[in-house]
C-alpha cells in the first residue's frame, strides 16, 4: 500500500510539479514534493491506503471522519490536488459502484422517499444552520458585487438580483419551491410588496419560516405549505427555485419542468437557480452517503433540454461560479469560529463531516467542474418582454 501512495503523490506532482505538499504515512514514512508543503496528509492506520484505493472519495472522506487520517495545513489545497489528480475517478472501483447500488435506489426521490432525504440534512436545527450562515439563514449562493460585501449583504444582493431578472412589482404572485427558511419570499415581500407562496419538504425550515411570517406580520401577503413540489397546484406570475433543484434527482427532472410550467401562467417569468455541472456525470458516492443522498447536479444540456421540452422560452443564463465559492468560504470561517460549539451540539464524526463537506464544495467551485446557474426563462413566447438585459441592472 505504501507503493499506492507514493504513486498518488508522483501523480499529482505530474499534473502540478510547482505543488508543495507531503505524505506522512503510520510508520513515520514521509512523501514529498517541494518545499514548505503547504498541506500534509497524516495517514494514521495502515488500513488506509487501502480503503481509499478501493473507495476513492468514500473512502477518503470515511477515514477522515473517523479520525484514521488528517490534514495539516491547508485543507482546501489537497482536496485541490486530488481534483486535478482526478483521484476519485482513478481509485473507485466497478465493484465499489456496484455495491452502493441498493442505497441509490433506496434514496431516488420518489414523493414518498424525498421526505427522508431532506429531513436527512435539512431537518437540523435552525440553531446549528445559525452558526455559519448570515442572519436570514439563506443556504444558497450569494451575489458579491464587490469584495467589500459582507455575506449577509451578498445574500440580499442575490435575492435583489433575481427579484430584477423576474421583473417583480407589487402586483405579483410569486411561487417558491423549495423555499428554505424563506428568505427569497421574505425579502421580496417586504422590499417589492410580492405576495407569495412558498413550499418545502422540511418541517424544520416549514415551522421556522411560519415564525419569520408572523414576526414581520406578513400573513396577508405570504403562506408556507409544506408540501411536494408535484403536489402544488395553482396559477402564478412569477416562479423561482433556488437550492432545490439539486435534490429533485436526474430521473424526475421532466416532472419538475412539467409541474413549474402548470403553475405558471403562460408567458410569465420564471428563474431556475441551481448547482450544475458542464458535463454529465454522477454525483460523488461520499456525498450521496453522508450528505444529500438522492441528489443529481444535471448538466447545464440536460436542463436545458428539458426546459426545452417542457415549452420554455430561456432568456438569459448567468454563471457565478466564483460567487458560490466565496460564499462557501464564509461559511467555512464562520464554521470554524464556532467549531466547539457544533462539537458540543453533536459529535466530533459530525464536526469532522461538515468540515470535509464545506471544504469540498468550495473546491469543487474552485477548481473542478461543479457550476452555479441562474437560468431566466418565459413559460412559452412572450414578446412584451425587454430586449436587453439593462433592467437585471438597473
Amino acid at each position: 500500500m505504501k507503493k499506492a501512495m507514493r504513486e498518488l503523490a508522483a501523480a499529482i506532482n505530474r499534473v502540478d510539479p510547482a505543488a508543495a505538499f507531503s505524505f506522512e504515512l503510520w510508520d513515520g514514512e514521509i512523501i514529498e514534493y517541494g518545499d514548505r508543503p503547504k498541506t500534509t496528509l497524516v495517514i494514521k492506520s495502515a488500513e488506509v491506503p487501502g480503503q481509499m484505493c478501493s473507495k476513492g472519495f468514500l473512502g477518503f472522506g470515511e477515514a477522515y471522519m473517523s479520525g484514521d487520517l488528517d490534514v495539516e495545513g491547508d485543507l482546501q489545497e489537497l482536496l485541490r490536488l486530488g481534483l486535478i489528480a482526478q483521484f476519485d475517478e482513478r481509485n473507485f472501483l466497478l465493484f465499489q459502484k456496484l455495491k452502493l447500488l441498493p442505497f441509490y435506489l433506496s434514496t431516488i426521490g420518489t414523493v414518498r422517499k424525498a421526505g427522508n432525504n431532506i429531513a436527512h440534512h435539512y431537518d437540523l436545527t435552525p440553531e446549528f444552520y445559525s452558526l455559519f450562515l448570515d442572519a436570514s439563514l439563506t443556504y444558497s449562493c450569494g451575489y458579491f458585487k464587490n469584495e467589500h460585501d459582507s455575506l449577509d449583504q451578498a445574500q440580499r444582493n442575490k435575492y435583489d438580483h433575481i427579484a430584477r431578472k423576474l421583473m417583480l412589482s407589487p402586483d405579483d404572485t410569486l411561487v417558491d419551491v423549495g423555499c428554505g427558511w424563506g428568505g427569497m419570499l421574505l425579502h421580496c415581500a417586504r422590499e417589492y410588496g410580492s405576495r407569495g407562496v412558498g413550499i418545502t419538504i422540511s418541517k424544520n425550515q416549514g415551522r421556522y419560516f411560519s415564525r419569520k411570517i408572523q414576526d414581520y406580520g406578513l400573513e396577508d401577503r405570504i403562506e408556507v405549505k409544506l408540501q411536494d413540489y408535484r403536489q402544488l397546484t395553482g396559477k402564478f406570475d412569477k416562479f423561482v427555485s433556488v437550492g432545490m433543484f439539486e435534490h429533485v434527482g436526474k430521473r424526475f427532472m421532466p416532472v419538475f419542468m412539467r409541474t413549474t410550467a402548470e403553475l405558471l401562467k403562460k408567458g410569465g417569468i420564471g428563474l431556475l437557480h441551481t448547482i450544475a455541472k458542464e458535463v454529465e456525470s454522477a454525483t460523488d458516492a461520499w456525498t450521496l452517503r453522508y450528505i444529500f443522498p438522492g441528489g443529481y447536479l444535471p448538466s447545464l444540456a440536460e436542463i436545458v433540454r428539458e426546459m426545452g421540452r417542457a415549452g420554455f422560452a430561456i432568456l438569459d443564463i448567468e454563471g457565478l461560479r466564483l460567487h458560490y465559492g466565496r460564499t462557501l468560504d464564509c461559511w467555512i470561517s464562520n464554521f470554524e469560529k464556532n467549531a466547539a460549539k457544533v462539537r458540543e451540539m453533536f459529535n466530533e464524526q459530525f464536526f469532522r463531516m461538515w468540515r470535509l463537506y464545506l471544504n469540498a464544495s468550495s473546491a469543487a467551485f474552485k477548481y473542478d467542474g461543479t457550476r452555479l446557474y441562474q437560468i431566466l426563462f418565459s413559460n412559452g413566447l412572450n414578446n412584451d418582454l425587454p430586449m436587453t438585459r439593462d433592467f437585471m441592472y438597473r
